[in-house]
């Protein structure tokens, strides 16, 4: 039903079942307090909820005192955990904010009981909801007429909104990519007159914004509107790379990219980046050495697939798990194979890692080998003939064909 700005959710999600008892307390106890953000806006557009956001008019030392139990969580922000049938809810006070130096958070906090001034302070309309716990959804900035025309739309005044925070720029590209939707015309100006405003964000959490972004329904409008809005410009390694990323954005990602392995693979094969590039690019979007080492053996493999040569050496040295990373990118050229062709042929090799190789240096030392380099390079002929099925995998035979090799050098 809908009264105005108002809507009723008579079918709660099971998410906010046991958190309703929180809020039933707090309003026994004579204040406001709501759901609100994300899990009200997922709820409207029937997606799964992930976190569960309650706001109140109660101040924090009242919470306390409305509670048995509760965690001083990030009290100076106004936020409690309430411990409440063996589990915790973290529950935040109505505030405002004010004097955002480092452009991302804010120098005071004022608690305040006006539920409308705390959702001003919010960046977008369809994340401005509130929901009492009977699933009374209170809509005062028309996110629902933005979620019914799938608009990214600030609250208030745009540019306000990014001074405040200058990574909500970044969430406004990874929001339309999740949910398939346009940034409105006066938000995506004002993102591309404060796109400077970036650089003063740690690369980090730019870093999760953009891979959200990546792994959304529609990435590739999200590249084009961070072209669009020279976003690109301030973040690492990608202005020099326009027409490659054009290129990248004109293609159909959707449903194609599963994990942050493959967007960054993805970005090196279109990117035409060299090993050290690649590093270098990783480096810079403070990636881990893991990611980094996992994105150089998929970039093997995509090239592997791309030459349509599926060799025993690159998949033995890419494995299994990035092998299927590869051929999971190449399904946007359409040059993927059957992944139960590339299990079987990973299936098949000999051994599948160093350790199964049966000598190792103590064997070879105990049958007469002296330590040195020339023992580490026979070990490494010998893992490459096994490999490639010149020589079986048994002691007995390694150990022979190790004396041949010695001799040969």
């Amino acid at each position: 039903m809908k009264e105005g700005n108002k809507m009723k959710i008579e079918n709660l999600p099971s998410e906010f079942i046991d958190a309703r008892k929180v809020l039933q307390v707090i309003e026994q106890n004579g204040f406001e307090a709501y759901f609100v953000g994300g899990s009200v806006r997922d709820t409207l557009l029937n997606l799964p909820i992930h976190d569960v956001d309650m706001a109140t008019s109660a101040y924090p030392a009242e919470i306390k005192k409305f509670f048995k139990r509760t965690i001083d969580t990030g009290i100076e922000h106004g936020t409690v955990t309430v411990m409440f049938d063996h589990k915790g809810f973290e529950i935040t006070t109505f505030r405002t904010e004010s004097g955002y130096q480092d452009f991302r958070r804010p120098d005071k906090v004022t608690f305040i009981r006006s539920l409308k001034e705390d959702l001003k302070r919010r960046d977008f309309t369809i994340n401005a909801f509130a929901m009492k716990e009977n699933g009374e959804v209170i809509d005062l900035f028309n996110g629902m007429e933005d979620l019914q025309h799938h608009l990214i739309r600030a609250v208030g005044d745009a540019n306000q909104r990014f001074n405040e925070d200058a990574l909500r720029m970044m969430r406004a590209v990874r929001f339309g990519s999740q949910l398939n939707f346009k940034i409105e015309e006066k938000t995506f100006a004002a993102i591309k007159a404060n796109c400077q405003l970036l650089k003063k964000i740690a690369i980090e959490r730019i870093n999760v914004e953009f891979i959200k972004m990546m792994l959304g329904i529609s990435p590739s409008q999200g590249l084009q509107e961070i072209l669009g809005t020279d976003l690109f410009e301030y973040v690492p390694f990608f202005n020099q790379y326009l027409s490659e990323l054009k290129h990248l954005a004109n293609l159909d990602l959707s449903n194609h990219l599963t994990n942050e392995i493959q967007v960054w693979s993805l970005l090196a094969f279109e990117l035409n980046l060299k090993q050290s590039q690649i590093r270098k690019m990783m480096k810079l979007w403070k990636c881990s050495n893991k990611m980094t080492e996992n994105v150089l053996q998929v970039v093997k493999g995509i090239k592997m697939l791309q030459n349509k040569q599926i060799v025993s050496l690159f998949i033995y040295q890419i494995g299994l798990n990035n092998l299927l990373n590869a051929n999971h990118v190449m399904e946007i050229y359409g040059l993927n194979q059957g992944e139960e062709e590339l299990e079987n042929a990973f299936n098949s090799l000999p051994i599948k890692q160093k350790a199964e190789l049966n000598v190792n240096g103590g064997s070879l030392i105990k049958a007469g080998f002296k330590p040195g380099p020339q023992l580490g390079k026979v070990l490494n002929d010998l893992e490459l003939m096994v490999i490639n099925g010149e020589v079986e995998n048994d002691q007995i035979t390694l150990i022979n064909k190790a004396k041949e090799l010695a001799n040969e050098n």
